[in-house]
């Protein structure tokens, strides 16, 4: 069957998560067919899965304004803009009615497994930009289908590709064996059975960022709990802590992200977790009682644990985009142009440069990857980054070139300079003399109990706001 003229084709969406929703949204408001492709059951599937924990942004910072724009005539109002959303609410609020406005735009069910240009492979130059793009996708019965395209937004996030325990970014070894005790997720405690998991036992948790922060903070509140007599955390950090550890704190720009930060700062003050500093995890092996024990690459084996909890990142899924001619940053996966701006080894403060259609864009035109699959392997995504991503690109689909490039947008600090630290060791400015680059990390604790203050025990528990 001969593909249809490109000009005639819709832009098919990867994902109807927040950030492939709005790019419906905006596709629409510029007079284009969306067609939003989602491999779940239902919009927001990704986020359904984390519906336990709440975001660190107000409901203000995660509607798109264009996605606004379609549900006011339904009767829809936007929740109390101050007040903080779970991730089931944003699910069930905003990206569920969203889906619904958009009707038949939205696919469920709809896993794409393949994209290339009609007729021509990545090695094939000829007449190659006039050729419409071609999706495969597999359908939740079975069935095959291929769609046509004049572009690609691929939305479709990182949350199914977490990454592993191993500190040299492969797994560990071992750790595939003992899946039966290892979770990529934060554990939804209010869950019964999932309580009843990790009630009275010792648990470690792998990371450092916000996810890792949340981890923590649910332990410590199962320790405190009339049930929870023996539950203990142990925190798994890659390199040493220094004052920029627990986040902004106070001085947090996005106030429920430092409240998190210090929640977990006194989880391990309070004596319901250890830190272990410097260990870069080799190995997870079964000891005689079928416990688990973590090796580091320096041989140190810590003491066994009944769980592992590992929330070291994610990373982008390209396995279908392999016939597309992509052009990323060797080190993040994230588009060339971008990589520069959002490089955890150098970013400071948390803010992000406006950025739009011309940072994203890959030698193959028409493709776009946005939300957090356009970070790559960088962490620390907001939702408004992709909503004004979306934005620019819808308009660049366009051809209007001057609103796309018009980019403004600002992006609450993180009240914490030098860098997010991909680096083992922090900057000796900033070490606060604890468990910084021993010579044998260690577990340490962090000195008196800190209170985290009525507002912020007033905050959300955690989460992070991406998409």
């Amino acid at each position: 069957m001969n593909a249809p003229a490109t000009t005639e084709l819709p832009v098919v969406v990867i994902g109807a998560g927040p950030a492939g929703l709005a790019a419906a949204a905006h596709l629409l408001d510029q007079g284009i067919e969306p067609l939003v492709l989602e491999a779940g059951p239902a919009a927001g599937a990704a986020v359904r899965e984390w519906a336990h924990v709440r975001l660190f942004s107000t409901w203000g910072e995660v509607v798109d304004p264009a996605a606004e724009k379609l549900l006011a005539p339904t009767g829809w109002t936007r929740p109390d803009p101050a007040t903080y959303p779970s991730g089931g609410d944003w699910a069930e609020q905003y990206l569920q009615p969203l889906a619904e406005v958009l009707g038949d735009h939205v696919r469920l069910g709809a896993t794409v497994t393949g994209i290339s240009r009609t007729g021509r492979d990545r090695i094939v130059d000829a007449d190659r930009e006039q050729q419409p793009f071609v999706v495969h996708l597999t359908h939740a019965d079975g069935r095959e289908e291929r769609v046509f395209a004049r572009s690609v937004i691929d939305a479709s996030g990182t949350w199914a590709t977490p990454s592993p325990a191993g500190g040299s970014g492969l797994a560990a070894l071992g750790e595939r064996a003992a899946a039966d005790r290892i979770t990529y997720r934060v554990p939804d405690l209010k869950d019964p059975a999932v309580r009843a998991r990790y009630t009275g036992k010792r648990t470690a948790v792998i990371g450092s960022g916000a996810s890792a922060f949340t981890a923590l903070a649910y332990l410590a509140d199962l320790a405190k709990s009339k049930d929870g007599a023996g539950t203990k955390g142990v925190w798994i950090l890659r390199r040493g802590i220094s004052g920029s550890t627990f986040g902004g704190g106070e001085a947090d720009q996005l106030p429920a992200r430092g409240a998190l930060g210090l929640a977990a700062k006194a989880a391990v003050d309070e004596g319901h977790a250890d830190a272990v500093t410097g260990f870069r995890t080799e190995a997870v092996e079964p000891d005689a009682d079928g416990r688990l024990v973590l090796v580091g690459e320096d041989g140190r084996r810590l003491d066994a644990v009944d769980e592992v909890i590992v929330l070291t990142g994610f990373r982008p899924d390209l396995s279908f985009l392999n016939e597309l001619r992509l052009g990323l940053d060797e080190r993040l996966q994230a588009p060339v142009e971008l990589a520069p701006l959002i490089d955890p080894n150098q970013h400071s403060c948390g803010t992000v440069y406006p950025h739009g259609h011309g940072e994203l864009s890959h030698p193959e035109p028409g493709v776009y990857l946005v939300g957090m699959k356009s970070y790559g392997r960088a962490p620390t995504f907001l939702a408004m980054t992709g909503y004004e991503q979306v934005r620019s690109v819808a308009a660049a689909i366009a051809g209007d070139l001057a609103s796309a490039d018009r980019v403004e947008l600002t992006l609450p600090e993180t009240g914490v300079c030098g860098g997010a630290g991909l680096f083992d060791t922090p900057d000796p400015q900033e070490a606060d003399g604890v468990g910084c680059c021993a010579p044998t990390p260690q577990v340490v604790q962090l000195g008196a109990p800190v209170s985290v203050g009525a507002a912020a025990e007033e905050a959300p528990a955690g989460g992070c706001c991406s998409s």
